[in-house]
């Protein structure tokens, strides 16, 4: 028996030792001294082209394209809702801690728990799909594709306003009885709404480029998503730019409490803030993406 194993495991050895010249042959031949198993570790650990990121967020945007407008309504819907915990966290930390002049770099947390429960719950929201549904349009460029694109904003952004309409009535209303929270959060909506029509505009632009570098981001995250999407959030709050969707909770909030008007509120805030969401997302970081990759696309016949 000891004969036997003895035998066997030479066998093994030399089976292993042939298959590894045979490998190492190969890999010298492409121009490496590197083993299979290292060549193996070093692909595992290089970085995603961005051809290889184009064409994951571009699949992503082709489905979402495709969805039935029941679906995207749902999720646009569970998204508008989801982002009020965005304004009523911060507004909790705004209450629950001291004033004091690092208080902001704290309270600014708090605007990220909307953005986490919709990019990771895979809800709809309307700033993260102006890059990933633009890309295929750009690819494409077809007037059916654009058409498609712009039903898909329809549907998800006004899912979006209505979930975020029935937060911003709870917030008003109070209906969690914690007036402290009330306050505070309407006290961070009018400083929101602050800002003039130009000053809106470009904090919308900045804003919308930063969500579409979440969207660009996440492929390349691997397990370290959590983090993209807090800090890139994170950042939204501690520069006051313009969101339109969580914005949109604190202007829902005050009209609700008669401390803003319809008029002030799209004139003021939504208009500035869809516009700058669009140009920042859409028309800036969607080019700029799609110029990355556009003569490799062009090479392989796309």
């Amino acid at each position: 028996m000891d004969e036997q194993t003895s035998a066997k495991a030479v066998h093994d050895a030399g089976k292993r030792r042939h298959s590894n010249d045979v490998t190492e042959q190969r890999i010298e031949k492409e121009g490496s001294t590197l083993t299979e198993g290292e060549l193996h570790q070093i692909d595992d650990r290089l970085k995603l082209r961005p051809l290889a990121v184009y064409e994951i967020v571009r699949q992503e945007g082709e489905d979402e394209l495709t969805r039935p407008t029941a679906s995207l309504w749902w999720s646009g819907l569970a998204a508008g809702l989801s982002i009020g915990f965005s304004v009523y966290t911060m507004a909790a930390l705004r209450a629950y801690l001291p004033d004091a002049p690092w208080r902001p770099l704290l309270e600014s947390w708090g605007y990220t728990v909307g953005f986490l429960i919709v990019i990771l719950g895979r809800q709809q929201l309307f700033t993260e799909i102006t890059l990933s549904a633009t890309l295929p349009v750009l690819a494409r460029r077809r007037w059916k594709g654009v058409v498609a694109l712009l039903r898909l904003w329809a549907v998800v952004l006004a899912a979006n306003m209505v979930g975020t309409a029935v937060f911003g009535a709870g917030i008003a209303y109070d209906v969690l009885n914690a007036p402290e929270i009330r306050e505070a959060a309407l006290a961070i909506s009018a400083e929101a709404m602050e800002p003039a029509f130009h000053y809106m505009l470009l904090r919308g632009i900045a804003a919308g480029w930063l969500m579409a570098t979440v969207v660009w981001l996440l492929p390349s995250a691997d397990r370290s998503g959590f983090l993209v999407i807090a800090l890139l959030t994170y950042l939204i709050a501690l520069f006051h730019l313009a969101h339109v969707v969580a914005g949109s909770v604190e202007a829902m909030a005050l009209m609700f409490a008669g401390r803003m008007s319809v008029e002030d509120a799209l004139v003021g805030f939504y208009l500035p803030a869809l516009l700058g969401n669009v140009l920042g997302g859409s028309a800036l970081f969607s080019l700029i993406s799609y110029g990355q990759v556009v003569n490799e696309l062009d090479q392989r016949g796309n």
